[in-house]
């Protein structure tokens, strides 16, 4: 009777690798072929997805994990932009793996600070405001803007700073609302322009 219920589990659970190992190899995302998918995504993040135009992002060495969820966003709505939006819906769930494994593996090129916001921009990066309850930026992003790939934090190192200032006053404004527990959101409505200028600065010069 045991060997027949141990013969039964183990037909199960082949049956059950048989079904699931396929989509987990599917779902892998491959490096040339997201090359070629990538031609689509040149004229605003270039080429190798280090963007020319300062409104659009680098994707270059970006977390793998943190573009998926991005274009996740974008496709199922929970994040909006009338060009990215468009795209992301043409997706598919392959092609987003290999998309974010391509650009993911790209180096990406370093950026300056402007000197007149340096200062500022460190202080509030490394140590936030207790005051004003703003948490450090260095507490989710590292100190030097490697972000975190276990948890999706973003690599934000040398990111163009027209880019981060608007997404940051997107989260004040609450019209970018794909933060887990509204963390950025609750960050970003403590900001004052000023202060969203100079941070976004200082992650542009970060290397």
């Amino acid at each position: 009777m045991k060997d027949h219920l141990f013969a039964r589990r183990k037909a199960g659970l082949a049956l059950f690798l048989l079904l699931w190992l396929p989509a987990i190899a599917i779902a892998a995302g491959d490096v040339d072929a997201g090359r070629q998918k990538a031609v689509t995504c040149a004229a605003c993040h270039g080429p190798d997805g280090n963007s020319a135009n300062p409104e659009w992002p680098s994707l270059a060495g970006q977390h793998q994990k943190y573009i998926v969820k991005s274009l996740r966003d974008f496709k199922q709505g929970r994040r909006e932009n009338v060009l990215m939006s468009g795209q992301a819906m043409a997706l598919s769930e392959q092609d987003i793996e290999d998309l974010a494994a391509y650009f993911s593996a790209q180096p990406r090129k370093p950026g300056t600070a402007d000197p007149a916001l340096l200062t500022a921009g460190e202080r509030l990066y490394r140590g936030g405001d207790i005051e004003r309850g703003i948490s450090a930026c260095i507490a989710c992003h590292g100190p030097h803007g490697s972000g975190n790939p276990a948890a999706a934090y973003p690599v934000l190192r040398g990111q163009h700073a027209t880019y981060t200032a608007a997404q940051l006053q997107l989260y004040r404004s609450g019209a970018r609302a794909s933060d887990p527990n509204q963390m950025m959101r609750n960050i970003a409505e403590r900001l004052s322009d000023e202060d969203i200028q100079a941070v976004a600065s200082y992650i542009q010069g970060l290397r």
